[in-house]
């Protein structure tokens, strides 16, 4: 079975906790974590990742310049990003999208939306 590898980077330890306990549901998973952008883009450099989950508000850097520095990077143009922010307002979810993250969820965040998303983006 294929070992698919998910970074996820969100500076709140619960809201994260939240995430890879859902996210361990999915057999095959290896999940790293990220406390923000900076962090985040670290563990890219070192390792590859099949999907990324981002919070947009972090201290540093927040998940919108981490989502467009992402794109930047030859390497992970093609791997799929879903936000998980706080910020439901429309013009949050058209930048997120317009700066190349695939999905876009608001918090309070369902276990199953995660689930079928990562299962979704994944297959």
């Amino acid at each position: 079975m294929d070992v698919r590898k998910v970074l996820v980077v969100e500076d709140s330890p619960t809201m994260r906790q939240l995430i890879v306990f859902a996210l361990k549901r999915i057999r095959g998973l290896k999940i790293s974590e990220a406390n923000d952008g900076v962090d985040g883009l670290k563990k890219l450099s070192a390792d590859t990742f099949d999907l990324i989950l981002t919070d947009i508000n972090m201290p540093i850097m927040d998940g919108l310049k981490l989502v467009s520095m992402v794109r930047n990077d030859p390497r992970y143009k093609e791997v799929p990003i879903v936000v998980i922010t706080t910020e439901g307002a429309v013009e949050d979810r058209e930048r997120a999208l317009a700066l190349g993250a695939n999905e876009y969820i608001t918090k309070p965040i369902q276990t199953t939306t995660i689930l079928d998303t990562v299962k979704r983006l994944l297959a």
